[in-house]
């Protein structure tokens, strides 16, 4: 069999679009190391985030296209670079962050944090170089959800060094004072706290800070909102109408402030019997995908009530991190890839957004 030439190689993968951004894998300069050997070939294709859903599909299509022009083997190495969603701004941005992802809801109890910590180690397993900042001033959980306990040093240029576990370097002020003491602060005091962790944490370099807001409408959302570009804000509700009413509320002060949304997950979307398998909607049926629908945003999809999930948020071992992963843990996995994938569409297309909150 005759040798196959690189340009053919390279004209074959011009066949094949990139699912999401649109454009084929050679003119977006996906395509890297390319090296053929008689009629082997191998490559590197550069996704936009490491956590890509469609991989598997963009592989599939590779290997379709390079049969019919006689290649017997191929060897694809996967890498990736995520680009920043938001453009630089040399007042707000945070060095070393790329992306900063809100999570938020209307109302407390829906799960919020159990989205947040689950997104930030699903990307962080993916590969991504991830941060969670606990926002939640006077409810601080993420420390016990991710089973991280000490108090941060102090780096040479006095900058607090956050903690990490599973991969994930987190901060919380759970973290500086004792444990079961209150915190009760007033809004200046909560807003004080954000921005330092913002300015005096050494982050390093993130693909994505992941911040966990406290439910509601409050001077953390407008705290955070003015103190840095938020890539996208992810919605938690229950598909409850009481949940929904709430945040709809958050959305509406999000968007007033002009702040992006990537898109709505319901957790608790039902309680599926381990012992006869059916499904019971406890606080009812699709509210947060037709609450998506309503407002024309995306649907990051249904995290179903799993009792796993709730222990391992109890002993510090996230549901996507556990050994044995349910359906909860799955769906929790496929909302991060969707999220990342939003992430990787905005960078494609990022304007600076005009912050308003009048």
């Amino acid at each position: 069999m005759s040798a196959i030439s690189e340009a053919a190689v390279l004209e074959a993968l011009r066949t094949v679009q990139e699912p999401e951004l649109g454009g084929d894998l050679v003119t977006r300069n996906m395509v890297k190391d390319l090296v053929v050997d008689g009629s082997d070939v191998a490559f590197t294709i550069e996704l936009t985030t490491p956590a890509c859903p469609l991989k598997d599909e963009i592989e599939t299509d590779v290997r379709r296209a390079l049969t019919p022009v006689g290649v017997a083997g191929i060897s694809i190495t996967w890498g990736a670079t995520v680009r920043r969603a938001a453009p630089r701004s040399a007042e707000q941005l945070v060095p070393g962050v790329k992306n900063v992802i809100a999570v938020a809801s209307g109302k407390g109890g829906v799960g919020k944090s159990t989205v947040s910590v689950n997104l930030a180690v699903a990307l962080a397993k993916a590969g991504a170089s991830v941060g969670l900042l606990d926002a939640d001033i006077t409810g601080p959980n993420i420390p016990m959800m991710l089973g991280v306990e000490g108090q941060p040093v102090s780096s040479p240029n006095n900058k607090i060094v956050p903690l990490e576990r599973h991969g994930v370097k987190v901060i919380s002020i759970q973290f500086f004072v004792p444990e079961g003491q209150p915190i009760v602060w007033r809004g200046p005091l909560i807003g004080g706290a954000i921005q330092q962790f913002l300015r005096d944490v050494e982050w390093g370099e993130l693909d994505y800070l992941v911040v966990d807001l406290p439910p509601g409408t409050s001077d953390a959302q407008l705290t955070l909102a003015q103190a840095v570009p938020i890539s996208g804000t992810v919605l938690v509700t229950t598909p409850q109408d009481v949940a929904l009413s709430d945040v709809s509320k958050a959305l509406a002060m999000l968007r007033r402030m002009n702040v992006p949304v990537i898109g709505v997950v319901e957790n608790m979307s039902a309680f599926v019997c381990p012992h006869c398998g059916d499904a019971t909607e406890i606080f009812g049926r699709g509210g947060g995908e037709r609450f998506a629908q309503e407002h024309s945003l995306d649907f990051l999809g249904k995290i179903p009530l799993d009792m796993t999930v709730r222990q391992g948020g109890d002993v510090g071992v996230p549901a996507v991190a556990q050994r044995d992963r349910g359906p909860a843990a799955m769906a929790l996995e496929h909302m991060a890839g969707l999220v990342a994938a939003q992430m990787s569409i905005r960078a494609a297309t990022a304007q600076t957004p005009i912050l308003s909150i009048t």
